[in-house]
């Protein structure tokens, strides 16, 4: 098998499975670790997965900009936002930042409940505009149009001071081994912020970034109180999650 055909065959198991061990590869191909490693650098280089220790994981994907991210697949969200929006309790105070599967849950929050809501983006805080019980308190910063949020020192200082019982957070990547992940150095400054301020952390994650890696750590997967999920996902492919202690929610499947 040529090195071409490999890396095919190699980025064939990754769309499957998620992730790839260098040694069994090895084995399976006869060849050596380091033909194997060189494989997994030009994949890494096309962006394909990141490189972890042994092997590969999956790259996340970018969809673009929150934008285009509002627009597409818009059902899921919306199944994976009524599922948050159970998880909102009367008087709370709440972390929500920027993706585009927030602002879907911003508009799926009841609005015969008190609550305060903490947030980094324009667009969220907009969508909650008609809650008139809610208390709404925009965290400022340099504004990235591309991501719809607020980022750096001001916005990280602002949320230095604020304490919430809830981080709903917007994730680009997710793996047992690996952690929480994003895209962006910036963004993920300020959601490791909203983390170590909050008490309880709340994913809500279309399949797609199900066992994907990013290339900024936001946290370890150990910090996940709940992860709502499609409900079209296997069982298998949480087992790991909820092994970990972590309560796994299932969205309803959404009509084609």
């Amino acid at each position: 098998m040529l090195a071409q055909e490999r890396q095919l065959a190699i980025r064939a198991r990754l769309t499957a499975r998620g992730k790839v061990v260098a040694v069994e590869l090895a084995n399976e191909y006869g060849v050596s670790e380091d033909a194997i490693r060189r494989d997994l650098r030009e994949l890494a280089r096309q962006g394909f997965c990141q490189r972890v220790y042994g092997g590969a994981l999956l790259s996340a994907p970018d969809p673009g900009n929150i934008g285009y991210r509002e627009t597409a697949s818009p059902q899921v969200k919306e199944g994976l936002a009524e599922v948050v929006s159970r998880l909102i309790t009367d008087g709370q105070t709440v972390f929500i930042d920027a993706s585009s599967t927030n602002i879907a849950i911003a508009r799926k929050i009841r609005r015969d409940i008190d609550l305060t809501v903490f947030t980094n983006s324009p667009a969220i805080a907009i969508a909650l505009s008609d809650h008139r019980r809610c208390k709404i308190i925009l965290i400022g910063g340099v504004f990235n149009a591309e991501k719809g949020a607020c980022h750096g020192a001001q916005t990280v200082r602002e949320a230095k001071n604020i304490f919430a019982g809830m981080f709903i957070l917007g994730a680009c990547g997710i793996d047992t081994e690996v952690g929480i992940t994003a895209l962006d150095h910036d963004e993920v400054e300020v959601k490791r912020c909203f983390l170590e301020q909050s008490s309880r952390l709340v994913i809500a994650l279309t399949k797609d970034k199900l066992g994907t890696v990013a290339p900024y750590k936001i946290g370890d997967v150990s910090a996940i109180d709940t992860l709502i999920v499609e409900g079209d996902v296997l069982p298998d492919d949480v087992a790991a999650y909820q092994e970990m202690g972590i309560k796994i929610e299932y969205s309803r499947i959404a009509d084609d």
